[in-house]
C-alpha cells in the first residue's frame, strides 16, 4: 500500500494456497481456511505481482522482522529499499502507551474509525491498512511536521536501534 506525503493509497492483497493445509492456529488467527483457499492461486503465481509492488519501495510493518523473514524466504534475493518497524517506532515515539501490539494501538488511537465492516484485524487489507494509519501518525509526532525517513530510522540523535 503507497503512503505518499502521509497520503495512504490502495492496498494490493493476495490470497495464496499454501503448500502445505494452513494449521488450526493460524486458521483461529487469521480466518482463513482450507476451503477459502482451494482455488487460490500458489504464491509462485503471484510472485513477479508482490515483487512489482515492492521492488524498490520502503517496507513499513508492525513487527517488520515477521514480515521481511517471510518476504525472504518465499522471494530468494528480495530485499527492500529499507524498512520502517512501526512497532519500535511506536516504542521510541509513544512511550507511554501501556501496549505496542497493533491492535492495541488501534483501540487506542482510534485507527480502526470508519473502516468498512468486513474488515476484520490478522487479514492482510485491515493489517496492512490499519498499520499505514499509525505510520502516518507516528511520522507526525514530532510537532506536527512529517518526519523524513531517515529521522523515522535513526531516531533524534541518529543513534537509536536500528528499525530494519
Amino acid at each position: 500500500m503507497p503512503i505518499v506525503a502521509g497520503v495512504i493509497g490502495e492496498p494490493a492483497t493476495w490470497l495464496c494456497k499454501p503448500e502445505r493445509p494452513i494449521a488450526p492456529i493460524a486458521r483461529r488467527i487469521h480466518g482463513i481456511t482450507n476451503e477459502m483457499v482451494t482455488e487460490a492461486p500458489a504464491f509462485a503465481d503471484v510472485e513477479a505481482n508482490v515483487r512489482a509492488h515492492l521492488d524498490g519501495a520502503v517496507l513499513v510493518a508492525h513487527n517488520a522482522g515477521v514480515d521481511t523473514g517471510v518476504l525472504r524466504r518465499k522471494m530468494p534475493g528480495f530485499t527492500p529499499a529499507g524498512v520502517l518497524d512501526t512497532l519500535k517506532l511506536s516504542r521510541r515515539l509513544l512511550p507511554g502507551q501501556p501496549s505496542h501490539r497493533l491492535g492495541a494501538l488501534v483501540k487506542a488511537l482510534h485507527l480502526d474509525r470508519g473502516l468498512p465492516g468486513d474488515m476484520v484485524a490478522h487479514r492482510a487489507g485491515y493489517d496492512v491498512l490499519v498499520t499505514a494509519r499509525l505510520f502516518v501518525h507516528l511520522a507526525g509526532q514530532v510537532g506536527g511536521a512529517h518526519m523524513s525517513f531517515e529521522e523515522l530510522r535513526d531516531g533524534p540523535r541518529g543513534d537509536d536501534d536500528a528499525l530494519f
